[in-house]
């Protein structure tokens, strides 16, 4: 019996619980979406992320906190992506002039170039994911999600 009926056929299910099995599973299909999605362009969620951090700081770089504290998986290696990203000429790590000690990342312009190429397939997807839904009905959405996290 998949999880969508066992919600539907478990009265006894509190609400509490009916809610948060329907994040995980809300979360689940759109991440896989996600991955499926980035899959053709060779780059993970994670590293996707990443690049969309550093291109949101402009021409400033980030070092690896900055962007390990923007990243929505809290798990993730940030230095292993930022790795990865470099061997792809997707960032450039910079050694800081005033402080020798700090590591800058930068995006590329072949990073950019990637986002750009990426952006046109997310938005679609982020479209398809919310079809069903008003734009009313996401304003409430976003402020109950935002809600429940604080």
């Amino acid at each position: 019996m998949k999880v969508e009926e066992i919600l539907k056929t478990k009265a006894n299910l509190s609400l509490p619980k009916k809610v948060l099995i329907n994040l995980q599973l809300t979360s689940a299909q759109s991440g896989s979406e996600m991955m499926c999605t980035l899959k053709s362009f060779g780059i993970s969620v994670q590293q996707f992320n990443v690049l969309r951090i550093l291109r949101g700081q402009g021409k400033k770089p980030a070092n690896l906190s900055t962007i390990q504290d923007r990243m929505v998986n809290k798990m993730s290696n940030t230095t292993r992506l930022v790795d990865k990203l470099i061997d792809k000429k997707l960032v450039d790590r910079c050694v800081c002039e005033e402080n020798r000690r700090k590591v800058e990342i930068v995006i590329t312009e072949q990073g950019l170039d990637l986002l750009k190429e990426i952006d046109p397939k997310v938005e679609e997807l982020e479209k398809k994911a919310t079809k069903n839904l008003t734009e009313k009905e996401l304003e409430q959405l976003n402020y109950l999600l935002e809600k429940l996290r604080s």
